[in-house]
């Protein structure tokens, strides 16, 4: 799936979700080495354990983040897998 972020570095998020698992998450822009490691510490979570996670972090003064983007979009694909 890709998704594309609102208010944030990165301009979109592309992951696969297999058996429930969050899978091949990359980043397109954004902080390199920070999206990298969210990226890889997600990688072969449960969907809904890494919702739980990431949502709600803030870059700075921002709402969101990053992480929370990918938060979105994981709940994004979940209401249209449904």
């Amino acid at each position: 799936m890709t998704y594309k972020t609102k208010g944030v570095c990165s301009r979109e998020i592309n992951f696969e979700v297999e058996d429930n698992k969050v899978k091949n998450v990359q980043f397109v822009g954004g902080c390199s080495g920070n999206t990298q490691g969210v990226a890889r510490l997600i990688d072969g979570m449960d969907i809904d354990e890494a919702i739980s996670r990431i949502e709600g972090i803030q870059c700075g003064f921002r709402p969101t983040s990053c992480p929370d983007q990918l938060a979105q979009a994981l709940k994004e694909y979940k209401a249209n897998v449904k």
